[in-house]
C-alpha cells in the first residue's frame, strides 16, 4: 500500500475557507487531511507527560478536532492558524485533565518548579505543567502577545519562521519577545511556592 501523500496547505486552507463561510461538509472532509499532523501534536504533548497517563494520543486527537469542530463559525486564518488553535485545544484538555488528576491525588497543591532557559518547557512534568499554565495564562493578561509567542513555539511545536508568519511579525521581534517571555516565565516559576 503506497504511503499517504501529505496534503497541499492550499487544500487544508480551501476547507478551512469552507469552514468559515458555513459548509457543514467542510470539517469532515478537513479531518484526513490533518488528522497525521494532529497525532504528531499530540505526541509532542503527550512526550512530556508523566508514564502512566491515562490520554492516548488518539483520544487527544479526537478530543480536540470536537472541540474544534464545535466552534461556531471559526475565524480560520489560514493551515498554521488551525494548527495554533488545535495545539492550544490540546494543551487546554491536558491542563483540566491534569487538574482533575491533581485535585483527586492531593487536593491540586502547586508544586515548585524550575525553568532552565536552555531547555523552555521540554521533559516537564504533569504538575509543572499545572504551573506553567498558571503563569502563561497570568502572562496572557500582561502581554498576550508574548504569550501567544510561548504557546506557539513550545506548545505548538512552530518554528520562529512559522511563528513570525502567523502573527505577521518580524523574526528580530519574535526573538526579542520570545526571550523576554523566558525571562518573565523563568521568574514566575521561581516564585511559585513549595
Amino acid at each position: 500500500m503506497p504511503a499517504a501523500e501529505t496534503p497541499a496547505p492550499s487544500d487544508v486552507s480551501r476547507l478551512l475557507v469552507a469552514w468559515r463561510h458555513g459548509d457543514p461538509q467542510a470539517a469532515r472532509r478537513l479531518m484526513p487531511l490533518v488528522y497525521d499532523e494532529l497525532r504528531r501534536l499530540s505526541r509532542h504533548y503527550l512526550r512530556r507527560e508523566r508514564p502512566e497517563h491515562t490520554l492516548q494520543p488518539t483520544a487527544l486527537v479526537h478530543e480536540a478536532f470536537l472541540r474544534l469542530v464545535g466552534k461556531d463559525h471559526p475565524q480560520w486564518q489560514d493551515r498554521a492558524h488551525f494548527f495554533a488553535v488545535a495545539a492550544q485545544q490540546m494543551r487546554r484538555i491536558l491542563v483540566d485533565h491534569a487538574r482533575a488528576h491533581g485535585a483527586d491525588k492531593r487536593g491540586g497543591e502547586a508544586l515548585r518548579v524550575t525553568l532552565d532557559d536552555a531547555v523552555a518547557f521540554q521533559d516537564r512534568p504533569t504538575e509543572d505543567l499545572l504551573a506553567l499554565d498558571d503563569a502563561l495564562s497570568a502572562l496572557a493578561e500582561l502581554d498576550p502577545r508574548k504569550a501567544k509567542i510561548v504557546e506557539l513555539r513550545y506548545f505548538a511545536g512552530m518554528t520562529l519562521q512559522e511563528v513570525a508568519a502567523l502573527l505577521d511579525l518580524s523574526m528580530a521581534t519574535i526573538n526579542n519577545e520570545s526571550r523576554l517571555a523566558r525571562a518573565w516565565l523563568h521568574r514566575r516559576l521561581q516564585s511559585v511556592p513549595s
